[in-house]
């Protein structure tokens, strides 16, 4: 008998963790690494968050809470959709979480059985199909190039559900490629799941604010009401107001969903900190601010590196609508050398190859499953990005 499961044998860790920790091995070595692979923005939590917390333990909030959020943070974010969302929740609908990430592997812990089906775009964030298989699911992942924008379209929606589908993953904007689905391609989706009653959606907005442009953010709920019923709408404060050591996600849903999530939880983790329960009411009740002025510095970097990127030999890089990625391709170095004399067969061996030279650490596409892509994170400050960019252009310039 084996002593280890055969369903963690079928999952593979993250290999954006992979690649930081290998550029920060690197860097222990004394080489000089630019770490673009981690999605965590690089500005400090805003003041009246951390004074939030401060208090909190200055008046004895150091104690267990109710195991899926405390009620003056589940009224909170009720607010919160209610004002930026157009949604009605009450607190019974809500659940808070140890971060997004735990929101959607207790959904899928809950819910899933052997076999049932979960659709997952691609390009998708690298934990998604990973957590499908854990809580025993089958993830079917459907591709969306760089043609469609990384977009799912109505008819590769349509073609993919059967009856053992229970999920569809969206997110918008998108980790790792930043596009986002505005008003009427989401439309376009929902028409779709009124057709197929057996299909929930579970909705990552988790970039919600970082949106560029004029670009408006929408989600399944509020597209289409009668949906509703059938969405859990995932969300947090790690991106929007740089939280994320403090590891707080929550959800929307329906009842009953949320009192299963809860039950999970329960025998899990319990209740997430409660210090830091009190600093996301602060940042969802306190000013907003921050958002906005976080937004107008991301949005010039991303321009700085698109710009960058495009003019790099072989590469080709999609203007995102949102969140802090590029996922450029590179499709036009494979089958190079690079100056070190290392083989570009696909994203990568390109990445490897790009660490290996240059010190400049990416994430390849395969991880994302769409490839000959690589995400480039673009939450670090601007000279670090024109010194990232440069190394780029020089490590694809040297190829041939």
């Amino acid at each position: 008998m084996a002593f280890l499961s055969d369903r963690l044998a079928r999952v593979k860790p993250s290999p954006t963790i992979a690649m930081t920790t290998r550029a920060a091995e690197l860097r222990a070595q004394g080489r000089d690494i630019i770490g673009l692979s981690a999605g965590e923005p690089d500005f400090d939590t805003p003041a009246h968050i951390r004074d939030a917390a401060k208090a909190a333990i200055d008046a004895g909030h150091t104690r267990y809470t109710a195991v899926d959020g405390t009620p003056s943070l589940k009224r909170a974010i009720v607010a919160k959709f209610a004002r930026e969302n157009g949604l009605d929740y009450h607190p019974g609908q809500i659940t808070v979480g140890t971060g997004g990430k735990q929101i959607l592997f207790n959904a899928f812990m809950a819910t899933l059985d052997e076999g049932d089906e979960v659709i997952v775009p691609a390009p998708y964030w690298v934990s998604y199909p990973d957590m499908v298989v854990l809580a025993g699911g089958r993830p079917v992942t459907v591709a969306c190039g760089q043609d469609q924008g990384f977009r799912l379209t109505a008819e590769a929606l349509r073609d993919a559900i059967t009856p053992r589908t229970k999920w569809l993953i969206l997110n918008s904007p998108s980790n790792p490629s930043g596009a986002g689905y505005d008003r009427d391609q989401m439309r376009a989706l929902t028409d779709v799941l009124l057709d197929h009653p057996q299909v929930r959606v579970l909705t990552d907005d988790i970039y919600e604010h970082l949106v560029f442009d004029d670009f408006r953010f929408c989600t399944p709920a509020e597209v289409e009401p009668r949906l509703k019923d059938r969405v859990l709408t995932m969300n947090g404060v790690s991106k929007s107001y740089a939280m994320t050591g403090w590891r707080i996600g929550y959800g929307a849903g329906p009842e009953d969903l949320i009192r299963a999530m809860a039950k999970v939880q329960s025998q899990s983790t319990s209740n997430p900190c409660s210090v830091s329960q009190y600093a996301a009411e602060a940042a969802l009740n306190g000013p907003q601010d921050y958002i906005r002025d976080s937004r107008a510095v991301f949005q010039r970097r991303r321009d700085l590196v698109v710009a960058g990127l495009n003019a790099c030999p072989g590469l080709d890089c999609p203007v995102p609508q949102g969140a802090f990625y590029v996922y450029p391709s590179m499709a036009g170095l494979i089958g190079r050398r690079s100056a070190g004399g290392a083989l570009i067969d696909g994203d990568e061996a390109f990445a490897n190859a790009l660490l290996d030279e240059t010190g400049v650490a990416v994430v390849f596409g395969a991880a994302f499953g769409l490839s000959p892509h690589f995400r480039i994170s673009y939450a670090t400050s601007d000279a670090v990005l024109a010194d990232a960019v440069a190394r780029i252009r020089a490590f694809c310039e040297g190829c041939n």
